[in-house]
């Protein structure tokens, strides 16, 4: 039989690390952990008309130089790379709470699009994209006369 030493302040520390978790969640539920890196997932929002889909990718302090969008027919891929600011402070502390680094998001669209016709708008920090749909989606439902 193994004897095991009690560790009080091991419990401690893990739960600490749980609660740290749990408030990193909740305050910047766009960032999750991948291999002890982290990688953002910008907040996306689409819908969709008669004519096309729209689709809305929240992408704050980007210039539109720094983003990749391509588009398929049935999904749009979107990379991009939040560049740190060097910055020199001789007699202070500096703490930021900014995430750098790249990201990548896949969405699936719900239709076929016309991937060559898209049209884009990039504008504080909000990426717009119309995706017109397909022909053959636009013609999807027919209407059948009976007699």
């Amino acid at each position: 039989m193994a004897i095991l030493r009690y560790q009080p302040l091991s419990e401690i520390d893990r739960l600490q690390r749980h609660m740290n978790h749990l408030f990193d969640d909740f305050l910047a539920p766009n960032w999750r952990e991948n291999n002890d890196i982290l990688v953002h997932t910008p907040a996306a929002e689409i819908h969709q008309t008669e004519e096309a889909v729209y689709l809305k990718l929240e992408v704050p302090g980007m210039e539109a130089k720094d983003l990749n969008i391509e588009v398929s027919k049935d999904s749009v891929s979107i990379t991009g790379e939040r560049k740190q600011e060097t910055k020199s402070e001789e007699n202070g502390t500096v703490r930021t709470e900014f995430r750098y680094g790249k990201f990548q998001r896949v969405i699936p669209l719900p239709v076929q699009v016309q991937n060559t016709d898209v049209q884009a708008e990039y504008k504080d920090g909000i990426l717009n994209l119309t995706l017109p749909k397909a022909e053959e989606e636009k013609n999807k439902v027919v209407k059948v006369s009976l007699g």
